[in-house]
Parts: structure tokens; sequence; C-alpha cells
């Protein structure tokens, strides 16, 4: 599996038409107002988001080739509605487990959460529609090939999508070191329908995040020095505690 890139006006227009998945998009900056006006206004109306960037950026990945102003990669998967997902777990007579990553931008981190979340009977992964990391072939690898059958969904906005999974009955947990609370001994279980929140790796939860999240629990650490685990280590962590106390 390769990196699928396409550049320039018609290459994306014929790829929209194919109904093509787009993972990201990249303008270049200056650009938006003149000869790609029309497509992106297609874009829009298609609810695909895209991201202004300096236009060496874009010569960067261009690699030589003619971009006019604008490059796409295709993810290597199809998403999945929010909605599906939960009716998908309700379905199998399964409270519903998810993970959802806020922040997350290294792809082998990414792979490596999904093929833990697999291996945990995981229900689905939320990644946020931008500054997560890229569905790429390298995350696919480093998933085991978990990312192209785990239901993956995108989210607009952190906060109101935490907010949607409370209505629906899910407890929100923030895994983060910034707090006193252990997930080992959280008051209250983790048997019911649940969605863990892994942070951004230097910075860990967004503030959005932080505050709606129901509780916050942190994994406890020897006193070596060292202050945190890596965060696909953290969320394999936390989803076989959710299995064992499911298992109890």
């Amino acid at each position: 599996m390769s990196s699928q890139f396409i550049y320039g006006i018609k290459p994306i227009e014929e790829a929209l038409a194919a109904n093509k998945t787009f993972d990201k998009l990249w303008v270049a900056e200056g650009h938006q107002e003149n000869q790609l006006g029309e497509l992106l206004q297609k874009l829009a109306f298609r609810k695909i988001r895209w991201k202004a960037v300096p236009p060496q950026k874009l010569n960067n990945l261009a690699k030589g080739k003619n971009h006019q102003g604008i490059i796409a990669s295709l993810s290597a998967i199809d998403f999945t509605e929010f909605d599906d997902i939960i009716q998908s777990a309700y379905d199998k007579g399964e409270d519903p487990l998810l993970v959802m990553l806020d922040g997350v931008s290294d792809v082998r981190n990414f792979g490596a959460i999904v093929r833990s979340a697999a291996c945990a009977g995981a229900h689905g992964i939320v990644i946020p529609n931008n500054g997560g990391a890229a569905i790429s072939p390298d995350s696919v690898k480093t998933s085991a090939g978990a990312l192209l059958t785990m239901p993956v969904c995108k989210s607009d906005n952190t906060y109101k999508t935490i907010k949607t999974m409370q209505v629906n009955g899910l407890k929100v947990i923030g895994i983060t070191e910034k707090t006193q609370d252990n997930i080992f001994d959280a008051h209250e279980s983790y048997t019911g329908p649940c969605v863990l929140v892994m942070g951004d790796e230097e910075k860990g939860l967004s503030t959005d995040a932080w505050k709606i999240c129901d509780e916050h629990v942190k994994i406890p650490l020897s006193k070596t020095g060292v202050e945190s685990l890596n965060v696909s280590v953290a969320a394999g962590i936390a989803l076989f505690e959710v299995i064992r106390q499911r298992n109890a």
C-alpha cells in the first residue's frame, strides 16, 4: 500500500465525482480566491475540510509535480457515522467501548492504538477532522491491518462530540497524568458504555475535552524520573483495565 496523493484541480474534481474519501486537503495560502474558488465551493458543499498552508509545503509534497495550489491525500479507509458504531455495539448485545483521540498526531501511535483497541474488542475510534494523525500506509501497517476493519468516525468539534456521547449514555473518561485518581482504584466501574479519551502526545487533553469529561484518571507510574507513558501504551493499559472489569 502506498500513499495516494493527488495534485491539482482536475484530479481532485475527478476524485470528488467518484466519491473518493479524502483524508487531508492542503491549499496554498493566497490561492483561495482565484482559480480554486469553484473547487473550494464544491468541497464546502460536500463538507470536506481543507487547510491553508504556505506554498512551500505544497511544493515539498508535490516534488516537482504541478499542484496548482491544491493537494489531497485519499484515505485508505471509509469512515463510519458515530450513531452507526453505537447501534452496532448494542445490536451485538454489548456495551459500547470507544477510544477518542484528542490531538494524537503521530501515525505510528495512532496505528498502535487502533491495534490495541481491536485486540480489546473496542467498537470504534473517534478522531478529529483536523489536527490528528493521517490515515496513511504507516498507520495501517502499525495497526497490523486493524484500521481496515475497525470503525473510525470523524469529529468536527471535540466538545460537541463528547456531549453527544454523554447524551447517548456513554461515560467519558479522560486518561491523563494530571490527576490524583488512579484508573485501577476508580470509584465507579467501567463496565457500562464508555469512551476513553487520549490526549495529544505532548500537551495531553485539550481544554475542551478536559472540561467536559465525566472523570479523569491516571495510570500510576513508579518513581523513576519518567513522568508519562507513550500515548499508545497508555491507551492499551486503559483499554484492558476496562476489559478486566467487564470480565470480572
